[in-house]
């Protein structure tokens, strides 16, 4: 898990910007939320957040907060804890794990919102994370949900805030997906 910038309690512009699209009231699942930054921005909003990770002293710093639910699990060796569970937004910030991708996709609801966020390749230049398990591949988060869902705004590239740093970010929508135009559908 690569921890860092999301440690810091200012929520991400991508995630405010996107997140204010997510359905009034909705539940929100913040995926390997470290201190609860956007957990905290999005229970301000009035969404009942779930907010899971696996450092329980980071989780603590949610807990006792009023409409936010907190999850200490390890996401990379135990079982998908929500499986059953859909959410208006499922974010996730400076966090890779390929494995749970597909869980992720399945846990929108109908008009539910991927609201994603990470290192990119090519950050090896700017320092922490450099492992190439942890770099997402040049439009690799398009790929993920093409003709799954439908795309709201994506990026790839060099970013100089909160820190130079090479990231992708998308923000897909569930229901209907937009045709690819690539494969004429």
């Amino acid at each position: 898990m690569a921890k860092g910038a999301h440690d810091d309690l200012a929520p991400s512009a991508w995630v405010t910007r996107f997140g204010a699209r997510a359905r009034p009231g909705g539940a929100v699942l913040d995926v390997a939320c470290g201190r609860g930054r956007h957990a905290r921005w999005f229970n301000s909003r009035g969404h009942p957040v779930d907010a899971v990770d696996r450092d329980a002293g980071a989780l603590a710093e949610l807990a006792g907060l009023p409409g936010v639910t907190c999850r200490v699990a390890d996401l990379e060796a135990g079982p998908w804890p929500y499986s059953g569970r859909r959410f208006a937004a499922v974010v996730v910030t400076n966090y890779l794990h390929r494995p749970l991708l597909p869980a992720l996709l399945a846990a929108l609801d109908p008009d539910g919102l991927l609201i994603y966020e990470t290192f990119a390749d090519g950050n090896q230049a700017y320092g922490r994370p450099s492992n190439p398990d942890f770099l997402l591949r040049r439009g690799e988060l398009q790929d993920i949900v093409r003709g799954r869902l439908r795309v709201l705004g994506f990026e790839d590239g060099f970013v100089d805030v909160p820190r130079p740093a090479m990231v992708q970010r998308i923000c897909a929508m569930a229901g209907p997906a937009e045709p690819d135009p690539v494969a004429g559908v």
